[in-house]
């Protein structure tokens, strides 16, 4: 944009020789310069000083989160050990460390009930139209007792269903509770319909259907219950039966849950009479490698703090934040962790040999961390949970206390802080800007009127001369 005036005092002619609207410019910049550049030199600081605090903060926050992948991932918690493995899977719950052993044995796996229906001649054969009926509940000898508890099926036969289309119907249509496929064998084309494992997820077939024939063709002929079988049912549904410590316990599915110091079975094969031990290994291997990268990457955000807090000159010197983060860390290896451990048992991070130097870095005393091992391999693991207590908690409150924006004393505090003073600087620098031009305004119409002056006096002048010039040739 034309700064205001130059038209004009271009169409005066600039008799004066002098660029009055550069020297506006100038003036009011010249005016200006310092205090805008002390604003913009104290910004590029603040901007430093952010980008400093907001490493640290974010390295402690990623120590944090791996050490939580690490302790979440469970092979820091003691490991199951079952003497013979076929018998069953082992689980244990993430935060919960199981101690001590327990007896198993199996004396039933939980099943599914299977049909195997009279024989048609091919899988194409049309089964007739009506509507099959499917009630749940427990089969017992020859007797059924429905679970009302479940819903009922009904499906929809049309006189075009084949025994093929039939099968897709009662998979697509049972919600998961069926699955029907036709085996066609030596003795024809059979509807083979399985039900889910458990006592109480038996079935009976019961079509209706107009003709009640029951012959292939009529709907009728897929009848089955208990008390007509004929050597349709080929398993009967149960339960699971387990002794856990000589406890006798069912489930409808051989994957249990719901048990002591949340230990979860998959169930594989009986053992009866062979009862197997059940027991928890401290892992001893794990826990000493996730404490040696514990340690170094402790010391990755002490070497931080030292780069950039650590005496006159440095980024964040005198940081509030920064002093609250190292007064954190001198206190670390003494932190309980583990405040309701019993006499004898570990409860600092001190105890899993974590130490710290005269220097301000950490290093890992293996000696006292493999005697806490092996005096106390249970207790040890038990500082290795996603509770409420242990290493991970502490170190996560620790990342939390010091990255927190909304407390001033913590690296989020000051960053907030730097933040807040740029932006108030940044307001500074827009009325610099908007004084400033005011000024080159004013300045730029006090030259217009100057040279507006010199050009008058510069007319007036010439008037003279030339009347003083024919004065002087008239005489």
């Amino acid at each position: 944009m034309e700064n205001q005036g130059s038209s004009i005092i271009s169409a005066l002619g600039a008799g004066s020789g002098i660029d009055f609207i550069q020297l506006a410019n100038d003036l009011s910049e010249a005016s200006f310069e310092p205090r805008r550049a002390n604003l913009e030199s104290r910004n590029a600081s603040l901007e430093v000083q952010i980008s400093a605090a907001a490493l640290i903060r974010s390295s402690l926050n990623d120590l944090a989160s791996a050490l939580g992948d690490r302790v979440r991932n469970g092979d820091l918690s003691p490991q199951p050990n079952l003497a013979n493995p076929a018998v069953a899977d082992v689980t244990t719950t993430t935060g919960i460390a199981p101690q001590g052993s327990y007896s198993l044995e199996v004396s039933q796996l939980a099943q599914g009930q299977t049909l195997a229906l009279q024989s048609y001649g091919a899988g194409s054969d049309l089964v007739g139209e009506g509507t099959l009926n499917i009630r749940f509940g427990s089969v017992s000898g020859a007797s059924f007792t429905e679970d009302t508890e479940q819903t009922a099926l009904a499906i929809d036969v049309t006189a075009d269903d084949t025994l093929d289309s039939l099968a897709a119907k009662i998979s697509n249509g049972s919600d998961g509770k069926l699955f029907a496929y036709v085996a066609e064998g030596s003795n024809g084309a059979q509807l083979v319909i399985k039900g889910k494992d458990g006592a109480p997820n038996g079935f009976v077939l019961e079509p209706t259907s107009a003709g009640g024939s029951a012959t292939p063709g009529d709907l009728s002929y897929l009848a089955w219950n208990p008390a007509s079988d004929a050597g349709e049912l080929r398993q009967a549904s149960q339960d699971a039966v387990f002794r856990l410590d000589t406890v006798e316990l069912t489930s409808s599915s051989n994957t249990v849950t719901g048990l002591p110091e949340g230990i979860g079975l998959t169930l594989n094969e009986t053992n009866i009479g062979t009862p197997t031990t059940l027991s928890f290994e401290t892992n001893d291997g794990a826990i000493s490698a996730v404490m040696t990268d514990f340690v170094a990457a402790l010391n990755d955000v002490v070497s931080l703090l030292s780069q950039e807090a650590s005496g006159l000159g440095s980024t964040l010197n005198n940081d509030s934040g920064a002093r609250g983060l190292r007064a954190d860390l001198s206190a670390l290896a003494n932190e309980v962790v583990m405040p309701g451990a019993e006499d004898g048992e570990p409860s600092t991070l001190g105890d899993l040999g974590l130490s710290i130097t005269r220097d301000g870095t950490f290093e890992l005393d293996t000696a006292r961390l493999n005697e806490t091992l092996t005096s106390s391999p249970d207790g040890a693991a038990a500082m290795f949970t996603a509770g409420a207590f242990g290493v991970f908690a502490t170190i996560d409150g620790l990342a939390r206390d010091n990255t927190l924006f909304s407390d001033p004393g913590s690296l989020g505090g000051s960053i907030a802080r730097y933040e807040a003073q740029i932006e108030r600087n940044d307001e500074r620098l827009a009325r610099v800007a908007e004084n400033q031009e005011s000024l080159r305004n004013r300045l730029t119409r006090s030259f217009i009127a100057a040279q507006s002056n010199v050009t008058a006096s510069q007319s007036t002048l010439s008037f003279l001369e030339q009347q003083i010039e024919a004065f002087n040739q008239s005489n």
